[in-house]
């Protein structure tokens, strides 16, 4: 089964539980995460902004409620069970703040080049099939000399906080994901993606050999997570 597809039916396989295991796997921290990223774009002041691997859409949703009405939001997944929990959840919402949520492959977006504002993408890069394909892919849509890519990634933790994290990916992670989602293979993949993800100084690296002008990397809680912002 070639890896797009095998990660795509992974997370289908999670999608209803998917929330509920974010928040409980990290303690909650992850609310945290995703205000930090949602306040880089803010600053921006787009007009359009589209959310990539947007799962069940907690990123877009953040991204609504802070971003003016006039500001479009849309939400792109290649996984079509996580958008129907997307959709679900946008209905139970307040109807005046509509985001549109599509199918959408990061390796071939369907949209127009130079078109969009602001990307972001979080916790899904590391599960690009091609990473550097993928970049490339968001380079071409972004305009030129004003658009920006805000990338929210696990990365490799500060040297003090590795004794403890090694152990928790290899041992707490997938017992408690069992727990949490009944699904202890899908976490095991979690865990191997995040010890095999670069540094936040690699990635920065690779971001630029992308074709983006400039990137800035953030680490947070420890460096367990980083967030990448690119100028196009």
């Amino acid at each position: 089964m070639p890896e797009g597809t095998r990660v795509q039916s992974m997370f289908a396989g999670i999608s209803g539980r998917y929330d509920f295991a974010n928040h409980f796997l990290s303690g909650g921290v992850d609310l945290y995460w995703r205000r930090r990223l949602v306040r880089s774009v803010v600053r921006r002041q787009p007009s359009e902004v589209v959310d990539l691997a947007t799962g069940t859409g907690d990123v877009a949703f953040a991204l609504r409620r802070k971003l003016p009405r006039s500001c479009r939001v849309t939400g792109l997944d290649f996984c079509e069970p996580m958008l129907v929990v997307a959709r679900r959840k946008q209905r139970q919402r307040d109807p005046a703040e509509p985001i549109a949520f599509f199918f959408g492959d990061c390796l071939a977006l369907p949209l127009g080049d130079a078109s969009i504002d602001v990307l972001t993408i979080a916790f899904g890069l590391r599960n690009l099939e091609d990473r550097h394909a993928g970049l490339c892919e968001m380079r071409r849509v972004l305009k030129p000399g004003t658009g920006s890519l805000h990338v929210l990634e696990f990365t490799q933790p500060a040297r003090w906080l590795k004794p403890l994290y090694g152990p928790y990916l290899h041992h707490v992670l997938p017992r408690l994901a069992r727990l949490s989602t009944g699904d202890k293979a899908a976490y095991d993949y979690l865990a191997g993606s995040i010890r095999a993800f670069p540094t936040k100084e690699a990635l920065a690296g690779e971001i630029r050999a992308a074709g983006f002008a400039s990137v800035r990397a953030t680490g947070l809680t420890g460096s367990i997570v980083a967030l990448h912002e690119a100028e196009a």
